[in-house]
């Protein structure tokens, strides 16, 4: 099967699309980015074509009365426990780096307790491992190295007051350990996961075994699928480090401008508000840029504003948007620096201001940054598309419908649950069209 990759390593995360010969969309992939982007876009690619895969399995099962309405419980059971099968040999391999680290490590004669205390940590960890990818269970993120840390920091102290060694000696082991385990690629070992992945959905779900013959056919068959990585387009933030060759290459601007066209095809303005910078875009009816501005020498007006803020406040990320939510007052921020945003927040607190209305505030002033840069562009005419990682703040998006209401009327808003992939999108299809649309004229050429 022919495959077509799009990738955009963003400063955050680096994001994946793949796509078929029919410009259908397969699957995504998502990663944090490391400070290997070799890895991170090795990672984002193969989360992707995994992503296809499960995809697949659902078109290949429910064309087979296998399941008989209960295809979707069981393709979730199938990806929750092939993640577990993937956490479990990540975890595997972090105890030998961890282990090793420890021994080779200037513990002296602590190192044997070191040791001791890895061996009882990581047998709890092993353990616990199953209800973090039990149904409905909730996780701040998908990533291992924040599962795995989480998980390490709620034991480990007490495992080390247990085995009489310093807590601050594993966490030392930890951080020494896990940038080595997270930049591996471990795609040798899917098709086996993925496999007992299947075992492990039959026993959870013992309706099924009973026709396990019918359902592993198509599995099979979908596994013994080679999915041909036909052509393949890097963008984004760090594109510069992507290893691709040059006509491999497209700008942020060009395939977030194509990704919102082929999301929403009237698309005739973009905003793209990512961690490091704020583009605003003008498309034609084709998905072809005609003007845009940037903003990428300051943080303001960027979701590094916000990564800064919840730094401030001891917040996560994810809480920022629910926060402002709550807000009831309008607090306007006057500073549009980061740096001096902090200190504008900090001097509201001590006033006695609202947590919630000085977050809305915030907000408000991000989106405010944004409207200036889409005002240089040309201002928003028609339908207008939102992407990027702040689209999916809540707070954020309904700051910008209010701003967009009072300085434009009523326009048409997209906002897409996938908008972080805009960019990914629109390099694969790039991707396609250089394939797949030079082979249209080459037989154009011929037939002539």
């Amino acid at each position: 099967m022919k495959t077509f990759i799009g990738i955009d390593l963003g400063s955050t995360t680096t994001k994946a699309v793949v796509m078929d010969e029919a410009k259908n969309v397969l699957g995504r992939g998502i990663t944090n980015s490391r400070s290997n982007y070799d890895t991170a876009a090795a990672v984002a690619k193969q989360e992707a074509l995994l992503a296809a895969r499960f995809h697949l399995f659902r078109d290949a099962l429910s064309k087979t009365d296998a399941l008989n309405g209960g295809l979707e419980s069981f393709i979730g059971q199938l990806e929750r426990d092939f993640r577990l099968e993937q956490y479990l040999e990540q975890l595997a391999d972090l105890y030998d780096v961890c282990r090793r680290n420890a021994e080779t490590g200037k513990f002296g004669d602590a190192a044997k307790g070191v040791v001791v205390a890895l061996e009882s940590l990581f047998a709890k960890l092993k353990s616990e491992a199953a209800p973090l990818f039990a149904p409905g269970a909730k996780r701040k993120s998908d990533f291992f190295r924040d599962i795995a840390g989480a998980q390490y920091l709620a034991l480990g102290e007490q495992v080390a007051k247990d085995a009489g060694v310093r807590y601050d000696q594993l966490l030392n082991v930890f951080d020494r350990s896990i940038i080595e385990v997270e930049n591996r690629v471990y795609d040798a070992s899917i098709k086996t996961h993925l496999l007992a992945a299947l075992d492990r959905t039959f026993i959870a779900l013992p309706d099924t075994k009973k026709r396990a013959v019918k359902i592993r056919a198509p599995i099979q068959s979908i596994l013994d699928t080679d999915m041909v990585e036909t052509y393949v387009v890097g963008t984004g933030y760090g594109r510069a480090r992507l290893p691709f060759s040059k006509e491999h290459i497209r700008s942020e601007i060009l395939c977030h401008g194509l990704g919102a066209h082929v999301m929403y095809p009237k698309t005739a303005t973009v905003l793209d508000i990512g961690g490091q910078d704020t583009k605003a875009i003008q498309v034609d009816r084709h998905g072809i840029v005609e003007s845009f501005q940037m903003n990428d020498r300051c943080a303001a007006g960027c979701g590094r504003y916000l990564g800064y803020i919840a730094d401030e406040m001891n917040m996560g990320l994810h809480e920022l948007g629910p926060l402002a939510m709550k807000s009831t007052k309008t607090i306007r921020i006057n500073s549009t620096c980061t740096v001096f945003a902090g200190a504008e927040l900090r001097d509201r607190l001590a006033l006695g201001d609202k947590r919630e209305d000085i977050m809305a505030g915030l907000h408000r002033a991000i989106v405010l940054r944004a409207m200036s840069i889409l005002a240089r562009s040309g201002g928003i005419r028609d339908e207008f598309t939102f992407t990027g990682g702040v689209a999916k703040n809540e707070a954020a998006v309904k700051a910008l419908k209010q701003l967009v209401r009072e300085n434009y009327g009523e326009k048409t808003l997209n906002i897409n649950p996938d908008s972080i992939y805009t960019g990914a999108l629109g390099a694969a299809t790039f991707a396609w069209r250089a394939v797949m649309e030079e082979g249209k004229m080459i037989e154009h050429r011929e037939a002539a």
